[in-house]
């Protein structure tokens, strides 16, 4: 259910300084919308496994606390990467 080492790294290369910048915010909150989007696919699958709906509302709980703070410290990078990530429509 976890990320793959390959799909980590091609997501901290692509929003992160270098391969060692996991602790951006960027990159959280990319990692985040990774996770949040294969339990999507996991609970359209298994619809009574409510352990792994649960998890998917804490992650998407953390991802929104996440955009709240790049919105209040770089309003510009939030609106970039909110476009990056397709996350508001």
């Amino acid at each position: 259910m976890a990320l793959t080492k390959e799909a980590t790294t091609a997501v901290v290369s692509k929003f992160g300084a270098n391969e060692k910048d996991t602790g951006n915010t960027k990159v959280q909150i990319a990692l985040l919308t990774e996770r949040i989007q294969q339990l999507t696919e996991h609970c359209k699958i298994f619809k009574k496994d409510k352990g792994s709906n649960r998890g998917l509302l804490i992650l998407v709980g953390q991802r929104r606390r996440l955009l709240k703070y790049l919105q209040r410290r770089d309003l510009e990078s939030y609106r970039s990467l909110i476009k990056e990530l397709g996350l508001r429509k």
